[in-house]
């Protein structure tokens, strides 16, 4: 049997049949079928995300905020690039938020970085964390403060800091290795250090998540400078084992403190892309476990973590049989690789090579994929915006819940009411109601306008997603969009739980007709012996012997299907009709 022929059995067959063919080495070295990928049906559920890099301003910004000019156009320049990201279909922007030991934002523990205005402390004049966060959200797409936890930077990047840096306010924290500064994960005050800066961010400002990067140590392992650390605080460890324990130590201390201010905050890491060397493929000596000491798939089995975007940058046998690797060890967690899109460029990856990688993660079930950087993908490298625009995510999705923190979902959003006018429909629903809150003055549930040419509207399918994560509890299109569409609202909360729809979900052009009241008319059917009603989700609500006219007061106003049958059940005469007040 070909190669071809075995990966095109295991699409077919699923992730089982992959599982058992790891051990076939060419497997993963050769092109995968994508007609069959590109086949399957599009998840309604899936993560979405891209790296935005503030160092060097590498994705952003190319403006330096030094006028009212200046910052306007700084502020453009992000909105840009996250329309771009919409008309995708992205859901997830990972933003960097401390650079190296400096922010975004306006903080009392870091200073500014010098990526927005040139000059490292000084004040662009506005707050960027508070704008894209509030940006990001009008778009419907979370946001997540990616946090580079333990470079401080390299000498120069600190001495530009000067006596702002970490290294001059608390340098017995710090480190230095290869001509770079380090916060040291051996000192137990260098986790409650990491978390000031965590929890100024999530008391301050309305963030969906915290992305860790880089919490990890350096790579070097017996040389890194913490010996006289681990002579202290080691209590007989092993070296390996103690620094392992370090990082964990730092993301449980942090996990547990942002649950209990704001529990809905999504809390994860991007750690290496290979956790270690599995049964059948080796990592080549790079990978999260031995050389850097993250013990990143311990954190989901302890359940410390919420998402992990492990950073496969790899190719072929380097990288399928470590997403399922993560797969399988998630625990019931969010897991989205880290593609490195970066290499469309740099190495000369052809697109077949990402296009794959997008759909055998679907084909393994993971929760997504994230995109390494933004740049790459807003130059459209080797035609890969176009390609994930127009086949890869032609639809949105909503993001998968987080059921393990919250698994009860909102009301639905009763009352909906369709009405056309001056050539826009606009539909409106009562507010729903949640056990959880966002807070204080934001309950965080946001609704989903789902739109369909059929009834009942195919809740599954992502197609019919015409609008999500909405605020307020209205929406307008224009008239001629929304023609022969039948409508639904559904809700979710601040974890993603989705609630039921609200069931009336019937064509605008409808609102009003006098089809009917309390009485349903039906013209002479020969050979009927009953009425079967039946509401827009295939339910029987009313049956009863057959007559012309009967009452249909009892039922709630909505889109019905009035079926007339024979004697032996067999439907003689079949037609929709509306249920107004």
């Amino acid at each position: 049997m070909s190669v071809n022929a075995i990966c095109h059995k295991a699409f077919m067959k699923g992730i089982l049949f992959l599982l058992s063919c790891l051990s076939v080495c060419p497997l993963f070295a050769q092109e995968m079928p994508f007609s069959l990928a590109k086949a399957s049906q599009y998840p309604k559920q899936e993560i979405r995300a891209v790296w935005i890099t503030v160092l060097n301003s590498l994705d952003w910004p190319d403006t330096k905020a030094l006028s009212p000019q200046s910052i306007a156009k700084q502020k453009k320049e992000i909105c840009e690039e996250l329309d771009r990201f919409k008309t995708a279909h992205f859901n997830t922007i990972l933003m960097q938020t401390r650079v190296r030991g400096d922010v975004i934002y306006p903080s009392q523990i870091e200073p500014y970085t010098d990526a927005l205005t040139g000059t490292c402390g000084k004040d662009p004049g506005y707050d960027p964390l508070a704008f894209i966060i509030e940006e990001c959200h009008k778009r419907g797409m979370e946001f997540h403060a990616w946090i580079v936890a333990i470079p401080i930077g390299n000498d120069q990047y600190v001495r530009r800091q000067g006596k702002q840096s970490l290294v001059q306010k608390k340098r017995s924290l710090c480190m230095h290795y290869q001509k770079c500064w380090y916060l040291n994960p051996g000192y137990p005050e260098a986790k409650e250090y990491l978390f000031s800066i965590v929890k100024e961010i999530v008391t301050r400002y309305d963030v969906d998540g915290i992305n860790f990067d880089y919490i990890r140590y350096p790579d070097g392992r017996t040389r890194i400078p913490d010996q006289a650390t681990f002579r202290k605080y080691g209590k007989g460890k092993s070296l390996a084992q103690w620094r392992r324990d370090n990082i964990t130590e730092m993301i449980r201390y942090i996990y547990k403190g942002v649950k209990e201010i704001k529990p809905y905050i999504k809390i994860g890491s991007s750690p290496l892309g290979k956790y270690r060397d599995t049964n059948r493929y080796s990592s080549r000596g790079w990978n999260a476990y031995n050389t850097v000491f993250q013990d990143a798939q311990y954190w989901l089995k302890e359940g410390i973590h919420d998402v992990i975007f492990p950073m496969i940058y790899f190719r072929e046998e380097n990288f399928y049989p470590f997403v399922l690797d993560w797969k399988e060890n998630s625990n019931g967690r969010m897991v989205a690789p880290g593609l490195g899109i970066y290499f469309l460029e740099e190495a000369g990856w052809p697109l077949r090579d990402v296009e794959q990688q997008i759909y055998f993660t679907r084909s393994a079930n993971v929760s997504g994929q994230a995109y390494f950087r933004a740049r790459f993908l807003l130059k459209n490298c080797s035609d890969l915006f176009d390609m994930i625009k127009q086949e890869a995510y032609p639809y949105p999705t909503l993001i998968p819940p987080m059921r393990w923190q919250d698994s009860i979902p909102p009301t639905h959003p009763a009352n909906l009411t369709i009405k056309e006018d001056n050539g826009k429909i606009i539909l409106s629903w009562d507010a729903s109601q949640d056990n959880s809150r966002r807070s204080a003055t934001d309950t965080g549930i946001r609704y989903q306008v789902y739109a369909s040419p059929t009834l009942p509207v195919d809740m599954t399918n992502p197609r019919y997603l015409l609008a999500t994560y909405l605020k307020d509890t209205h929406f307008t299109l224009p008239a001629e969009k929304g023609k022969e569409l039948h409508f639904t609202v559904t809700a979710v909360d601040c974890y993603g739980n989705e609630s039921t729809p609200e069931k009336y979900n019937a064509p605008p052009k409808e609102q009003g007709s006098a089809a009917c009241r309390c009485l349903m008319s039906v013209s002479e059917v020969p050979g009927a012996a009953s009425i079967i009603i039946e509401d827009a989700y295939g339910r029987e609500v009313l049956t009863q012997p057959y007559q012309k006219e009967f009452p249909i007061g009892s039922l709630a106003k909505g889109a019905y299907t009035l079926k007339v049958m024979n004697v032996n059940n067999m439907v003689l005469k079949k037609k929709m009709f509306l249920k107004v007040e």
